[in-house]
């Protein structure tokens, strides 16, 4: 009866071993899935990490542009004003100058009979 007994408790211990292996093992390959998640996810979080931060220092450059040709738009429209003024300065200058040239002509003209 002892050796049935002994036996049982044998088979009994075995039988949670292979559970308690099958059970540890179940449990390092969830680890290491995990793990390769975990890795994946620090990997393309790096990459767009990266991506923004390009991204970040080619909007700098471009908000740089912007400025500068910003500037120049408005050099540009000052010297347009600036030129629209001296023109309106020349024309009525010009004006002026036709005035008296008909006055002039109106002088030297003989009256007429």
């Amino acid at each position: 009866m002892e050796d049935v007994l002994k036996d049982r408790i044998l088979i009994i211990l075995a039988i949670l071993s292979c559970v308690f292996l099958f059970g540890t093992l179940s449990s390092c390959n969830n680890a290491m899935r995990q793990k390769a998640g975990r890795d994946k996810e620090m990997a393309a979080r790096l990459q767009m990490e990266e991506k923004m931060n390009r991204f970040s220092q080619e909007r700098s450059v471009l908000e740089e542009k912007v400025k500068a040709k910003e500037k120049e738009a408005e050099e540009a429209k000052a010297a347009l004003e600036e030129t629209k003024r001296i023109l309106a300065q020349e024309q009525m200058a010009n004006q002026g100058l036709k005035d008296e040239l008909q006055k002039a002509a109106k002088l030297k003209e003989p009256p007429k009979r």
